[in-house]
């Protein structure tokens, strides 16, 4: 059986990354599985937690007054779900729902957060990581707006 920090080490976000911080990170993760449906995060609710997908597929939703919700992105295997808990006040900006089974590695926002606090190459490394990520979504958000707006 493969620890925590192996099947850190073995995903795509974390390569390159030294291996004592993968440990530090190992210690904040657990197992989880969701169900098609079932929400990972919900929007507004506090980001204590963010998701590393191993198997399945999450889509980010936004909600629209009135509107069936607007899939902002899909991921998938080897992507994160919930960037919000590095930014106060920890908020979720987005709701994420499995639709179809998922397999993710959980990671304590809390934890994660005192352990970059105490390590600030630790905690630049998740910013150097995390930072493309945000980027990426913010564009493929922008990208759903134009569509969205574009279409009257």
């Amino acid at each position: 059986m493969e620890s925590m920090e192996q099947i850190l080490g073995q995903q795509s976000f974390f390569a390159g990354c030294p291996p004592e911080f993968v440990r530090l990170i190992a210690g904040c993760a657990r197992n989880h599985h969701f169900k098609a449906g079932e929400y990972l995060i919900r929007e507004g609710e506090p980001a204590d937690r963010f998701y590393l997908v191993r198997q399945g597929k999450v889509a980010l939703e936004i909600a629209a007054p009135g509107r069936p919700a607007i899939i902002a992105t899909t991921l998938g295997e080897g992507e994160i779900v919930g960037v919000s808990w590095l930014i106060p006040p920890y908020r979720a900006e987005f709701d994420a729902r499995a639709m179809e089974p998922v397999r993710a590695i959980g990671m304590d926002a809390a934890c994660l957060r005192g352990k970059c606090d105490a390590d600030h190459h630790l905690g630049y490394e998740m910013m150097k990581r995390f930072l493309p990520v945000m980027v990426k979504r913010l564009h493929a958000t922008r990208l759903q707006i134009l569509d969205v707006y574009g279409q009257r």
